[in-house]
């Protein structure tokens, strides 16, 4: 089990994902060192943030052409809409499934309903 720290007391020299990767750095693969707790209020269990060692981080890889295409590609189909296959400019909310335009429009009504 990983040493637990409360809010803001871990020692220096230990670091979160996001705190590495503003370093340039990411963990490569080695294991979680501790665990930071941040309490809440009302009996919810607390924020927990795992903790890896600056001095065993690796250096993040490089952009490679491929893989900005490839995260070009991915982004393209999240801004495009599945009614009207546009590209809308921004990503597709998961809860409306289409593009806010195509979602507001009213679904025409069949002739047989009429």
């Amino acid at each position: 089990m990983a040493t637990v720290y409360r809010w803001r007391l871990a020692p220096d020299g230990l670091a979160t994902r996001r705190q590495l990767r503003a370093l340039g750095l990411r963990p490569g693969g080695q294991d979680v060192v501790a665990e930071l707790h941040r309490p809440r209020r009302r009996g919810r269990p607390p924020l927990v943030a795992y903790l890896y060692r600056i001095d065993h981080a690796r250096p993040v890889r490089p952009m490679t052409p491929r893989r900005a295409a490839a995260l070009a590609a991915a982004m393209r189909a999240r801004r495009t809409c599945p009614t009207c296959r546009t590209d809308v400019g921004y990503c597709i909310p998961r809860s409306l499934g289409m593009c806010v335009p195509c979602h507001d429009t009213p679904a025409p009504v069949p002739a047989s309903f009429r």
